[in-house]
């Protein structure tokens, strides 16, 4: 048939929205449409047809409906939502032709929106634009090995710091302002991770008793920052300055040379168990977004209501696309995962090192390049998953924790009751990278991020000032929080004048804050721990957004000595790093660590695993680089004689440099060579560099 006898058919009528991107992105060809189209496009297999509702900037309300749907994804282009633009899902109604009066029905959030608005009592999404002037400031990109993390609160960083004024105190501006700048330079801290910063809301239990949840975990909005962490002016701006005022910090804090890590929320959401509100994923399809029983009731791993499905794939990608977002529009360096298990349970809720997440995780081009920590527990069975994560990943270290905790305050606390403490094999092993812990998963000391406290549980000054928790502010008759927290109060409960009893708190938070950083892995040091921040007994202060959570920045002579040991010990840190091959640690054989008991003499079996010796010397170093230090931790009430060692037969000479006890610090530069004696005084750490070797 010749094409001239052909009847052509009619032009299809191809319509131009498309099921992905999700959330509201610029509509295709958009120079053939009507002035300000987007596309809007939500995963909601749980309705059958949706609308966005949306506010014009006259303030009326109009609705439109999203007229295709794919594979559980309805979407659609919308005319007249230039940026600015307050807008919602919700289940279409029959009335096509009128918009609800605020408060009617139930809007729906996208669950990629970026940025939220709260409109007579609505909250919101709004259209922003990502568009930032980054200049030239570049990531600094620290390697993993030199990392210190500082985990801090924007708000409770700056809220009682008096060289910042007054408006800029409690926000993003404030944590990137020059002096707070300065403090955590001056400290040596490479990466503040910051607690939670996407936007939250306030759990109903904590409304009825008046709080808040200050930590923020309870995530609403995955894509937004937190609006209430911005400056006044910023707010009164709009979601468009908030954004910009948290790029902005971020900009700040990476000309400084420092990174910035998000503590992030994927294992839940704020519409908390069934009887919650229902803000989102829930009226979008609570049995596609939450993990649930045959019945279709919520099976809860965190303790909080509701469970997100990471069994389903469109539960990872809207995990992959937040975490992508943040690393690319926020230039966000990296990122610690709460409860981080609950991410990694398959169909049949079991933890997998192979779940899809990790995986999809391991091959992203963006997110397999920041940091990404786990905290590697959630509270269901098979839920302690320490040292399981795989490559790639670093998981906070709880062994590491207690142990320290368990050597320098459970121990002394039966010390001083006449009793004896625990050996010194579990503290070695924590000192020199958990290695077994994570050699199964492939992983080295680096894998580790080894800390002492973290925002929940004890301040490391109320770990010594403390035998039990104080939470009554929290309106739960002190029921919530940890029973068992390893700490000891050096014989009086609380505050104290006793100067004696001062002294001996402090030595050991010293203690604790030296041994953090001798430790092979990544230390992670809660904000205010460096100048002994207390809580005032408080070891779950989630709910307290006032001076009991606020550092104060006002040091007594105990927090300015801690802090003055904590930029000594940091240095002593970089300085040892800096005359390391750069694959120290990470190559285990390479890894130089000689123990060594009192008498120089190598540990033998007997010694590592009597409690009536609880002193322990270790060189470490590399057999590549420079064989770099010792440290002598005597844990013991009484002072010892110490012998130097020898390294493999070769005579060495030690320079003091640090110590906890107050007796030895007044002989810092003294040399001493092989075979020669020093004391080391009760509960103290000692560092000497052992000189002119390599």
């Amino acid at each position: 048939m010749s094409m001239s006898n052909m009847t052509m058919p009619l032009a299809f009528v191809v319509t131009p929205s498309q099921p992905f991107p999700l959330g509201l992105t610029a509509a295709r060809a958009a120079e053939q449409l009507a002035t300000h189209t987007v596309n809007l496009a939500v995963y909601a297999p749980g309705l059958e047809a949706v609308d966005v509702h949306f506010l014009d900037a006259e303030g009326v309300w109009h609705k439109e409906p999203l007229p295709e749907y794919t594979d559980g994804v309805h979407h659609g282009l919308v005319a007249g939502m230039p940026e600015g633009t307050r807008y919602a899902f919700a289940a279409r109604t029959d009335d096509a032709g009128r918009a609800p009066a605020p408060g009617e029905g139930t809007l729906l959030m996208d669950p990629y929106g970026r940025a939220v608005d709260c409109v007579d009592g609505q909250w919101l999404n709004v259209h922003v634009h990502a568009h930032f002037d980054w200049g030239s400031v570049a990531r600094p990109a620290v390697p993993m090995r030199d990392t210190i993390i500082y985990e801090a609160h924007v708000r409770g960083q700056t809220m009682l710091h008096p060289d910042i004024p007054e408006e800029l105190r409690g926000t993003y501006a404030g944590l990137a302002h020059p002096v707070m700048i300065e403090h955590l330079q001056r400290l040596g801290i490479t990466s503040v991770e910051l607690l939670p910063v996407h936007f939250h809301l306030d759990e109903s239990h904590l409304q009825d008793l008046g709080l808040t949840n200050y930590w923020g975990y309870n995530t609403a909005a995955f894509f937004a920052p937190h609006p209430d962490y911005a400056t006044a002016a910023a707010r009164e701006a709009g979601p468009q300055a908030v954004q910009d005022e948290f790029k902005g910090m971020v900009k700040l804090l990476h000309a400084a040379g420092l990174e910035v890590i998000l503590d992030v929320v994927y294992n839940h959401t704020a519409e908390e168990g069934t009887e919650g509100p229902t803000l989102s994923f829930r009226g979008l399809g609570e049995e596609h977004y939450y993990r649930c029983d045959p019945d279709g009731r919520y099976i809860d791993t965190t303790g909080c209501g509701n469970t997100l499905d990471f069994s389903n794939p469109r539960v990872v990608q809207f995990a992959l696309d937040s975490l992508r977002l943040w690393a690319e529009e926020y230039h966000i360096d990296g990122f610690r995962f709460d409860l981080a298990v609950t991410l990694c349970r398959d169909g049949q809720h079991t933890f997998t090192p192979a779940h899809p997440f990790l995986v999809a995780a391991a091959q992203d081009p963006v997110v397999s390049r920041t940091k990404l920590i786990a905290e590697p527990w959630d509270v269901a069975m098979g839920g302690w998953q320490t040292g399981s994560f795989p490559q790639g990943w670093a998981d906070w270290n709880d062994h590491y924790r207690d142990t320290v905790r368990d050597f320098w305050l459970g121990d002394r606390d039966v010390i001083d009751a006449g009793g004896l403490g625990g050996p010194t094999a579990r503290l070695a092993d924590a000192v020199s990278g958990s290695h077994g812990l994570f050699a199964a998963s492939g992983r080295t000391a680096l894998a580790s991020v080894n800390f002492i406290t973290a925002h929940d549980g004890f301040t490391l000054a109320d770990l010594t000032a403390y035998h039990r928790k104080h939470n009554e502010a929290n309106g739960e008759q002190n029921r919530d929080g940890h029973s068992h927290n390893r700490s000891y109060n050096h014989g009086f409960e609380g505050r104290t004048e006793v100067e004696s009893i001062i002294a001996a708190r402090t030595q050991t938070a010293k203690n604790l804050m030296a041994t953090l950083l001798v430790s092979l892995g990544v230390p992670m040091i809660t904000a205010g721990d460096e100048f002994g921040r207390t809580q005032q007994g408080n070891n779950n202060a989630y709910c307290q957004d006032n001076e009991i959570t606020w550092l104060n920045w006002h040091f007594d002579t105990a927090g300015r000595e801690i802090l003055d040991h904590t930029k000594w010990l940091i240095r002593i840190r970089r300085d040892f790093l800096t005359r390391q091959p750069s694959s120290y640690p990470a190559r285990e054989e390479s890894n130089y660590f000689h123990w060594f008991g009192a008498n120089g003499l190598p540990m033998d079996p007997d010694r590592w695993q009597d409690p009536r010796h609880r002193l322990l010397q270790f060189l470490l170093g590399s057999k590549d680089g420079f064989l770099d230090g010792l440290v002598v931790i005597n844990g013991g009430p009484e002072k010892m004689e110490t012998v130097f060692p020898e390294a493999e037969g070769r005579e060495l000479a030690y320079e003091l440099r640090y110590s906890t006890a107050h007796l030895t610090e007044q002989r810092i530069g003294t040399v001493f060579a092989s075979g020669q004696e020093d004391i080391a005084e009760p509960y103290s750490v000692t560092i000497y560099r052992a000189r002119g070797t390599q």
